[in-house]
């Protein structure tokens, strides 16, 4: 202030200015800073995919139920927003009414109704999602502590004819006829290891935090894990990087493929909406492709340069996907495929192990990915390199057991993530 008056009374007005503009400049900049609301970061998520067969549906309609589902969170945050989906839906989903809060049991869908918050859509307790659409909630002000069970709770006024789910949910959700979103538990509900209308929760109240997402197939989706024990992979990885505020999300489907449909998109045509989509995403771990190895010769041979032909068609769709992520500041970390001879499903056969082989060698050795993941490596039985070790063999000589996505999750190398650097 002194050296402005000064700088008037001898007439050096441009100075002033500059003084001035500097001193708003930064007193803008503060206010801005102050103001600028912390971001949204995905602390849980499933991909989303076509319910078909009579499995993969409730026995009894939608339409005027209550769906309770449970799902456990990475992160945690002092906010939280719900993702709705229906994304494969033929028609609107119209839901009454939308609760969240903390589970007392997971097991059994119980909760304590003086716990549990009201989600709004726009303010209103109601809210229609178009067909092929997502549904952000508003924000519930509601803590989250990491690694905890939150229970959704969903009145269902109309359903689509074509669900959106996830079959591979390894948690147990619950459905009953009639309004019963405050009841503590269910009364004789029908009960099923599947995920409905729901694709993420996301967080936000605590600064510097980000999320690693998981693209996979059944072995990231956690087929031969325990039912209601998180116990995947990244489940495993979860509990490791929530000390340093990294989330995880699992987009893991069983049977995905990297070039074909099967149980749900392939993973090229997924990837804008279960990776790029995903908030406060930074890291990608890919371990996709042996279901497009092994699908070629599951029911006829194929030639030896059809074979050379996927490989390369597998490596080029990986490149793709790692322009991708760059381009939206993801670094991408690609997974080794395992082994898996002895699978009954796919009858491994030599030229189906050479492409395994040289499939692996790429991701190794190309310098595509950022880093590599050797879980081949540290899953296959020192012995038989084509062969799962058989004590992390679930018994299908294709999936891990626990143990065996205990060792897979920590693996993963904690100083490939920026956090534990600063």
């Amino acid at each position: 202030g002194l050296r402005a008056w000064f700088c008037m009374k001898t007439g050096h007005h441009r100075f002033v200015r500059l003084c001035a503009l500097l001193f708003v400049t930064c007193i803008f900049s503060d206010l801005s800073a102050a103001a600028t609301p912390l971001n949204w970061v995905a602390t849980w998520g499933s991909s989303q995919m076509p319910a078909s067969g009579a499995d993969n549906l409730p026995k009894q309609p939608f339409n005027g139920a209550t769906l309770r589902q449970v799902v456990r969170v990475s992160i945690g945050g002092e906010k939280l927003r719900l993702r709705l989906s229906n994304a494969f839906g033929d028609s609107p989903l119209i839901l009454r009414s939308v609760f969240v809060g903390p589970s007392r049991s997971s097991k059994g869908g119980v909760i304590d109704p003086h716990s549990q918050y009201p989600v709004l859509f726009n303010g209103n307790a109601s809210a229609m999602i178009p067909a092929g659409a997502e549904y952000l909630s508003d924000a519930v002000l509601m803590t989250v502590p990491p690694l905890s069970d939150v229970t959704i709770t969903m009145l269902i006024e109309r359903a689509p004819h074509s669900i959106t789910s996830h079959d591979g949910a390894r948690a147990t959700s619950f459905l009953v006829s009639g309004n019963h979103v405050l009841d503590d538990h269910f009364s004789s509900p029908e009960s099923f290891t599947h995920w409905y209308f729901l694709a993420g929760i996301e967080v936000q109240g605590i600064s510097n935090v980000a999320s690693v997402v998981t693209l996979g197939d059944s072995i990231t989706d956690g087929h031969g894990s325990s039912t209601d024990a998180n116990n995947r992979w990244p489940d495993v990885l979860a509990a490791r990087l929530s000390k340093v505020h990294l989330g995880v999300v699992n987009r893991g489907i069983g049977g995905n493929r990297v070039l074909q449909d099967g149980l749900g998109p392939n993973a090229l045509a997924r990837f804008d909406r279960d990776v790029l989509a995903t908030p406060g995403a930074r890291y990608l771990i890919i371990l996709e492709g042996v279901n497009d190895i092994g699908v070629l010769d599951r029911t006829e041979s194929h030639t030896v340069e059809t074979h050379n032909a996927l490989v390369r068609e597998i490596e080029a769709a990986y490149v793709q996907i790692v322009a991708r992520a760059h381009s939206q500041g993801i670094a991408i970390f690609g997974g080794t495929v395992m082994p898996f001879r002895g699978s009954n499903y796919y009858h491994l056969s030599d030229q189906t192990e050479a492409d395994r082989n040289v499939l692996n060698q790429w991701i190794r050795t190309s310098g595509v990915f950022d880093s590599v993941i050797d879980f081949d490596k540290a899953m296959r039985d020192p012995s038989r390199p084509d062969h799962l070790d058989p004590a992390v063999d679930c018994g299908d000589h294709l999936h891990p057991n626990p143990t065996g996505y205990m060792r897979m999750g920590e693996l993963v190398p904690l100083d490939l993530f920026w956090q534990l650097n600063q």
